[in-house]
């Protein structure tokens, strides 16, 4: 269960792909950590249905944006347009992203790596590229990009996904550098195998498939990653998180995992 962290008063969250799997639980403890939450997301029914649980939360404002951060127009016109007030954005969650395939890359499916590359490598930095300069304006800000294992260890038949974690690493390390002078935190969270909708969109949806990945194991939670991410967000001024790397206890690397 996340812990409740005071705050003086409410701050402005971003969550992209806050429609499932870890950006609905991020979107949810921020909300009830006391963050005001703005939550990004392609399926608008599943956005709507968080929007009406998180404004039930005591002193929660929530906005919802529907569009899909793999283009680049649809994520100047959501955040130009957003309400003045809603443009103090305090902490930017790079949550959108997804692996599709798993393969030898010779077999691989461009279609696959198209989708792979456009949303967890050009979506952040569409996101990123409109968010920052809010926060340098504003002189403070946060980016939580959540990256992978896969992108510190490469694995079979993994290639082109390990690839764009392997980015948001890079990108997530650069921005740092580039944003440190104006003061904005930068962190890279890296999960193991976690139990989310990740399976089984890769075996585009074949529900026995995915259900396999995490036999004989008990894998990391939606939550665990939240908790993640509000401990990394609550830190004193002085502080950065710069790096996280979380896995299942079973789970020593991207290859090597204890089942029973």
């Amino acid at each position: 269960m996340t812990k409740l962290v005071k705050m003086n008063t409410n701050r402005i969250a971003l969550v992209t792909g806050a429609t499932a799997g870890f950006g609905r639980s991020i979107a949810r403890c921020l909300a009830i950590n006391g963050f005001d939450v703005i939550i990004t997301g392609r399926r608008k029914k599943l956005l709507v249905q968080l929007e009406e649980e998180l404004i039930k939360i005591p002193g929660c404002r929530v906005l919802s944006l529907n569009f899909d951060v793999r283009k680049l127009r649809d994520v100047e016109n959501a955040i130009n347009c957003m309400p003045e007030d809603w443009k103090k954005i305090d902490v930017l969650v790079n949550n959108a992203g997804l692996a599709a395939g798993l393969g030898p890359v010779q077999d691989g499916l461009v279609d696959d790596w198209e989708r792979m590359i456009d949303t967890n490598i050009k979506g952040l930095l569409y996101m990123t590229r409109l968010v920052a300069p809010l926060m340098v304006a504003g002189g403070r800000g946060h980016i939580v990009n959540i990256g992978s294992i896969a992108g510190r260890e490469v694995y079979p038949n993994g290639n082109v996904y390990c690839g764009t974690k392997f980015a948001v690493d890079a990108i997530s390390k650069g921005s740092r550098m580039d944003l440190v002078k104006q003061g904005i935190k930068v962190t890279v969270i890296h999960p193991g195998m976690a139990e989310t909708e990740f399976s089984f969109v890769r075996f585009h949806g074949d529900a026995v498939a995915a259900k396999k990945v995490y036999d004989g194991l008990i894998p990391l939670h939606a939550d665990d990653i939240a908790d993640a991410v509000l401990y990394a967000v609550t830190r004193p001024d002085h502080v950065n998180i710069s790096e996280l790397v979380i896995t299942p206890t079973a789970q020593a690397s991207a290859t090597i995992v204890n089942r029973v």
